[in-house]
């Protein structure tokens, strides 16, 4: 098995919001994966002492845990355990009912030599590889399915949108939430490797439209994903206004994860 990680701040003034981690268990078989994007919090802080990082570190390192100590509990039940454990870190200090208290996009992947399972919930991508080079990106489209003029101000999306039926889920401070997540399992045999990216670095597909899901697997197989992230890289700094594509950020936390799996 083979595997590469990159994660890169979209500001080099400002900490990294992403959390990537690969983990393997002690007994040799199969693996995890855990990439997260921290959801930048407003100027008011969100109505928390810690930091976005402080979140994604703690609910990283449980995903990482749990998902190795428990092989038998479904990816969402981590997911939901992992967020109740990082919940009562901060519940005493903070108001967790704030809408934009700490939260993050979650990716999670776990294989055995039996199958593989996923967990995708908010707008970061997991890609699967199937042996003949097929590429699946297997997405949580919910928020690009809502139109542009409801997302006119940070206001409109905490009130009336985030964490919202008939709007979007991201990872916060209810367990719950987990059941929102786009789950499934497949066999083993029909995965050949997993890529992992948060919207920074899908940015290449989703925003500057250089290639779809194949053309960026190919790439990040072929030349890494530190060639990917520098291309996004590149193309953010031919547009630095962010005319072209309309986009948030000049430049956003990137982060890859990428994992070739042995041969079945």
């Amino acid at each position: 098995m083979r595997t590469e990680l990159v994660s890169e701040p979209g500001d080099p003034d400002r900490p990294n919001e992403d959390f990537a981690a690969v983990a393997l268990p002690a007994s040799g078989q199969g693996g995890s994966l855990v990439v997260l994007d921290g959801v930048t919090p407003p100027g008011d802080g969100g109505g928390c002492l810690h930091s976005v990082p402080w979140f994604t570190s703690r609910l990283g390192g449980a995903l990482t845990e749990l998902a190795v100590s428990l092989p038998d509990v479904p990816l969402a039940r981590a997911l939901s355990l992992a967020l109740a454990r990082t919940a009562e870190g901060h519940a005493a200090t903070c108001d967790l009912s704030h809408p934009r208290t700490p939260q993050a996009t979650v990716v999670l992947a776990r294989w055995s030599p039996v199958s593989v399972e996923y967990l995708v919930l908010s707008d970061s991508v997991l890609l699967v590889e199937a042996p003949d080079g097929v590429v699946t990106p297997l997405l949580d489209d919910r928020l690009d399915r809502l139109p542009r003029s409801a997302l006119a101000s940070h206001a409109v999306v905490d009130g009336t949108l985030r964490n919202r039926e008939g709007g979007f889920f991201t990872a916060a401070a209810d367990p719950s939430v987990s059941s929102r997540a786009v789950t499934g399992s497949l066999p083993r045999g029909e995965v050949r490797t997993l890529t992992a990216l948060t919207d920074g670095a899908a940015r290449w597909v989703e925003r500057f439209h250089q290639g779809d899901w194949a053309d960026c697997l190919a790439l990040v197989r072929a030349d890494g994903p530190r060639s990917l992230v520098d291309r996004v890289r590149a193309l953010e700094r031919a547009d630095p206004d962010g005319e072209a594509p309309r986009r948030g950020k000049t430049h956003d936390d990137a982060t890859v994860v990428h994992v070739e799996l042995a041969p079945r």
